[in-house]
């Protein structure tokens, strides 16, 4: 009887977790949903109160008008060197670093990394003045650098690969001092490699943020055409009125480099978070 109890009491417990799961995954997913079907009706309809869920005639013409409005390729473009320079900083500035505050003892360390700390602390968005004088000052605003200034140095970077470094036995850096290693080729030839699944999970959360970056983008590049994706949509936003229509149709193709590297590199990016709940 205890047995048959606790099987049943099991299955009710596993029916219930799945019941949540499912209602969860329903949460989520319903935005995307509603965003399809307004990018497939009319004006009207997307403002009509009470809202209606399904369009009465599909229309396809709002991608059209979306394609119009924005330089698509150009926003593309625009998005994809910001998300591929600032992966390639972050990676490469964040590993010396990390590796430096993990592995080497030198005068000032504990304050250089408390200001990390601090930095990963505060709000970005305290950042964006003085950002923006320096990218003025030096003549380099609508441009691609400019789009990827913040992200040359990532607080989190280099906090996350020191963890990283703290994880592996300095006897393998003793072990390449030993062989003839320099302290630059013990970095890249002995420990870098070791860190691989760690600097996979800060490429696609560097990736990540780049992409929703939005304040920025919108404050240093004025010229619709060094704008990114999700600064360029942010313009199809009226001041009394709103085309919801166009704007959904335009973020749809706004997502869809991203749900493409998603399915692409969708194992990856699960151990990358499970990689970084892990430190």
């Amino acid at each position: 009887m205890k047995n048959r109890s606790l099987e049943a009491s099991q299955k009710r417990m596993t029916i219930l977790t799945y019941a949540a799961l499912i209602i969860g995954s329903l949460i989520m997913i319903f935005p995307f949903v509603w965003m399809i079907l307004t990018s497939l009706k009319t004006v009207p309809e997307s403002m009509q109160v009470p809202p209606t869920i399904f369009p009465n005639e599909m229309i396809t013409s709002n991608f059209g008008d979306a394609m119009k409005s924005l330089p698509f390729l150009k926003l593309y473009l625009n998005t994809g060197l910001m998300i591929f320079f600032r992966v390639i900083c972050a990676v490469a500035f964040s590993s010396m670093a990390g590796y430096a505050f993990a592995m080497l003892n030198f005068r000032g360390k504990k304050l250089l990394f408390g200001i990390v700390l601090v930095q990963m602390s505060l709000p970005s968005q305290i950042f964006i003045i003085p950002q923006y004088q320096m990218v003025a000052k030096m003549g380099l605003a609508n441009t691609i650098f400019a789009l990827v200034f913040p992200g040359i140095v990532s607080a989190f970077g280099v906090f996350f690969l020191r963890q990283t470094y703290m994880g592996i036995p300095k006897e393998i850096g003793e072990a390449a001092y030993l062989d003839g290693c320099n302290q630059w080729q013990t970095f890249y030839k002995v420990m870098f490699p070791l860190t691989g699944t760690s600097v996979a999970a800060l490429t696609i959360f560097t990736a990540v943020f780049a992409y929703s970056d939005l304040m920025w983008p919108l404050v240093v590049n004025s010229d619709l055409n060094m704008m990114t994706l999700s600064s360029g949509l942010a313009t199809l936003r009226g001041q009394f009125t709103t085309n919801f229509p166009v704007l959904m149709a335009g973020s749809l193709l706004a997502m869809l480099p991203m749900v493409i590297l998603y399915l692409i590199f969708q194992r990856q990016f699960i151990e990358g978070i499970a990689t970084t709940g892990g430190k």
